[in-house]
């Protein structure tokens, strides 16, 4: 990857950070020709996506939102990484990752108890200093926190975006009434989300900052492990559109003690990256079920029901939601 990252600043794709500072860990700025490719994937997934489709429409929303969306969502308690620290050298790694790459286990959605319990039998060292003094695996927020205000101690907090995907649900009753819109659809949506992880790297592929194209499709509730596998379709023309060879993907079902708490089922796309990085997650697919919406009408009291004409029923919508990342497709 060494490599790779060399090449793309000598050839004006991909420069370092704040470069002429000794670089920021883990920001990476598009050159010249970097933020030509950038723009073309995501010009493709636009038309491809939307342009070329009658059934969804497109939204771009602001980065901050009121932090009740947040607590609604589940992220203020459950957007967690587990965390180690190295007691002697003060490093901090993330557990699941630090065990994948040491002991060659998945066990990403596994408890701290549990990886702190594989991280004293298997007596794991520190990468850094190689002493075995790690902490107790423990949970992380990995959300940025910010102001608005002049002074911190009488502003609100609010939360950099971590995803997209809640002002698609927040805007869901507005899109209803204004985009001539009906069960099935989607909203599409490309933009800047931010993440505080705890051992991001391997050049743009693990980021604080990075793009998203994202697609929260509704649908009725028995028609949502259709749609999911007709998503899942979609997903591997989208792969081959842009050159990418199926011997170089393969599809991991989530199991259930790794889904995410409003995920019923959840697929990754993952892409033969070179060198020791391997198989690694590229694209995902999620069933949302009805979780947002209904998360959302019970915080904010605003009816976010459905009204199916031809049945005369009202019903909260199954989200099939199918995630692009930008970076990780230019890598």
């Amino acid at each position: 990857m060494e490599k790779i990252a060399a090449l793309c600043k000598r050839r004006g794709f991909v420069f370092p950070g704040s470069d002429i500072y000794g670089g920021l860990a883990n920001t990476w700025d598009y050159g010249p020709l970097g933020v030509e490719l950038k723009r073309n994937v995501k010009d493709l997934w636009w038309r491809t996506f939307v342009h070329h489709r009658r059934d969804i429409v497109g939204l771009d929303a602001g980065i901050l939102m009121h932090p009740k969306v947040w607590e609604a969502s589940g992220h203020i308690e459950s957007f967690n990484d587990p965390l180690v620290d190295c007691r002697t050298c003060r490093s901090r790694f993330r557990a699941d990752h630090l065990i994948e790459e040491r002991l060659g286990l998945n066990v990403e959605g596994k408890s701290p108890a549990t990886m702190t319990q594989i991280l004293r039998e298997q007596a794991v060292k520190c990468p850094v200093c190689g002493n075995e003094t790690l902490t107790e695996a423990r949970q992380f927020n990995m959300m940025f926190a910010t102001t608005i205000g002049p002074l911190a101690e009488t502003g609100m907090q609010v939360y950099l975006r971590p995803e997209t995907a809640q002002a698609m649900f927040v805007q869901f009753k507005n899109i209803l009434a204004t985009g001539r819109v009906k069960v099935p659809f989607g909203i599409a949506q490309i933009g800047k989300v931010f993440r505080n992880e705890i051992t991001p790297g391997n050049f743009i592929f693990r980021l604080l900052e990075f793009e998203q194209m994202e697609i929260e499709y509704f649908v009725k509730p028995d028609e949502a492990p259709e749609s999911f596998e007709t998503w899942q379709g979609a997903m591997r023309n989208w792969l081959r559109a842009i050159g990418i060879r199926d011997e170089f993907i393969r599809v991991r079902e989530h199991d259930a003690d790794e889904l995410s708490h409003y995920s019923s089922r959840t697929i990754d796309f993952e892409y033969l990256f070179p060198g020791s990085m391997g198989w690694r997650e590229l694209y995902g697919l999620a069933n949302r079920t009805d979780f947002d919406l209904r998360q959302h009408q019970t915080s904010s009291g605003e009816d976010l029901q459905y009204f199916d004409q031809e049945e005369n029923r009202k019903y909260l919508p199954y989200v099939i939601e199918p995630t692009f990342g930008v970076d990780r497709t230019c890598l």
